[in-house]
């Protein structure tokens, strides 16, 4: 041997052993969990001896308690490379591929280390991990085609234990969720994957998918914008930002006709837009009580409290709706369900407003279980003293009981009692002092207001005549008496129609 050989190997031999001091010192730090000082010496190792399978076993070991998974995935490839028979090597790149997801990676990795180590119990469980994966994989897989978000975010959950650093399932489960509408939940996950990774496509368009379905359009076009730069092909952020910028325009086209007094053209817009993304929860419940809106200027007012429940079940929050609804069951006399509708709005919020709506719902309805004395004499509210007597004189007419002394005795008395309630009516509004009582919902007989009457003496002061005429037997007077009631009939039917 040279002495340049000589040299050389010295030089060698003093190299290895350098290098061993540093993977030794590299020991020592990992020990004592100074992972940072350990990944500094083990790196200084293998810079002196790179073709040393072990020190590229041990910075990944390093890398694995830093959550470095993938620089540890690769130490543990290049250590397999150098030493096909490194069996911490093959375990090692196998965890990798686990965690960060590859289940079928990781088996392969786990069967070499079989193929050494037929005994190894460790890795059998690994095993059983990789496969439990790969399971959960394909049952999340059906339950997103079947739309079951559920059962994708619980998949995931489970998939995850083993997967922990596994970004393609927390990116899954947070889609899930904002699918779900647990909108904080799945923007709490995007976030965490961001801070580790801000160039991730798939979270920027779950960020932004959250923000379109909290119907923060502007902002979420930015996210699917950002996220089509990191990933151009990404097909799902590129048709969320055409459905939300085709979902604001058809939106804002519909409100501005809406302001323009275009109310078939609004609902046609709203209608449209509906159809853009059945997906977007917030957005189309406001759409529909928008419609709904629309709707009540249009009298189309069962159609309007359709649409408002339709908002009201995509967000059972929604305030507006319930406020929407709550006046369409006014506009067509459901009180019922409108004092429903105003208690729980003001539940909700205790303002003035919403108080003085309940109370006026909750009167309507009390009024509403009264004798109606405006339907019994069929005028309106606003009806003059002239019109409340031409009506009485109809109705009075058409129920006096002389009239029906032929018919059943059924009939008669129904006849007697409708005779009575259009001189009850009669009295009540033809008396302002009365009427106005009547109008604000109080019941008169408890306000001490005198309500005793004669349906007859009423009768007699419109018509004069017999009062209490009997009709039994055939007798001219009787029939010239029943002329005479068919006579006025026809007359007040006459000033009534004029």
């Amino acid at each position: 041997m040279s002495y340049t050989d000589r040299s050389s190997s010295r030089t060698h031999l003093f190299t290895l052993a350098e290098a061993e001091g540093f993977k030794e010192q590299g020991n020592v730090y990992y020990v004592k969990k100074d992972y940072a000082e350990a990944f500094n010496f083990y790196t200084k190792a293998i810079d002196l001896c790179p073709k040393n399978a072990s020190y590229y076993g041990n910075r990944a070991a390093t890398f694995m308690m830093l959550s470095r998974y993938r620089e540890a995935l690769e130490d543990s490839q290049q250590a397999v490379r150098l030493d096909d028979t490194f069996v911490k090597g093959h375990m090692r790149e196998g965890k990798c591929h686990l965690l960060l997801g590859n289940a079928m990676a990781a088996s392969r990795c786990f069967q070499k280390v079989l193929e050494l180590e037929p005994d190894n119990s460790q890795v059998q469980q690994e095993l059983k991990n990789a496969e439990s994966i790969l399971e959960f994989e394909r049952l999340a897989e059906i339950s997103f085609e079947k739309r079951d978000f559920r059962m994708v975010v619980f998949c995931m959950d489970r998939a995850l234990e083993p997967a922990s650093a596994c970004h393609r399932f927390k990116v899954l489960k947070a889609e899930c969720l904002a699918l779900l509408g647990r909108y904080p939940e799945a923007q709490s996950v995007a976030s965490d994957i961001l801070r580790m990774d801000s160039t991730n496509g798939d979270a920027l368009y779950v960020r932004g998918l959250c923000l379109y379905y909290e119907d923060c359009i502007d902002k979420a076009v930015q996210f699917f914008i950002q996220a089509l730069r990191m990933a151009p092909d990404h097909e799902k952020a590129r048709l969320a930002c055409r459905n939300a910028k085709a979902l604001k325009a058809k939106k804002e086209e519909g409100n501005k006709a809406f302001k323009e007094g275009s109310f078939e053209e609004a609902y046609d817009l709203y209608s449209e837009a509906l159809t853009i993304d059945p997906n977007n929860i917030k957005t189309n419940a406001k759409l529909y009580c928008n419609r709904a809106t629309v709707g009540s200027k249009l009298n189309k007012l069962e159609q309007a409290i359709e649409d408002c429940t339709k908002a009201i079940k995509l967000d059972e929050t929604y305030i507006k709706a319930y406020l929407r609804r709550a006046q369409c069951y006014m506009d067509t006399e459901q009180y019922e369900e409108a004092v429903r509708d105003y208690e729980k709005v003001y539940q909700t919020e205790k303002t003035k407003e919403h108080k003085n709506l309940l109370k006026n719902a909750q009167l309507e309805l009390k009024k509403s279980k009264r004798k109606d004395y405006y339907k019994v004499l069929g005028v309106d509210k606003n009806a003059t003293e002239d019109e409340l007597k031409k009506a009485y004189r109809k109705r009075a007419l058409m129920h006096h009981p002389d009239r029906h002394s032929g018919a059943s005795a059924e009939m008669q008395k129904e006849e007697e009692k409708k005779f009575k309630e259009v001189g009850e009516a009669f009295t009540v509004l033809s008396d302002p002092k009365k009427k106005s009582r009547y109008d604000s919902g109080h019941d008169l007989e408890d306000d001490d207001m005198n309500m005793d009457f004669d349906a007859n003496n009423i009768f007699k002061a419109f018509f004069g005549g017999p009062g209490g005429f009997s009709f039994e037997g055939n007798s001219c007077k009787a029939n010239l008496y029943l002329l005479l009631l068919h006579l006025l009939i026809q007359c007040s039917d006459c000033t009534v129609n004029h």
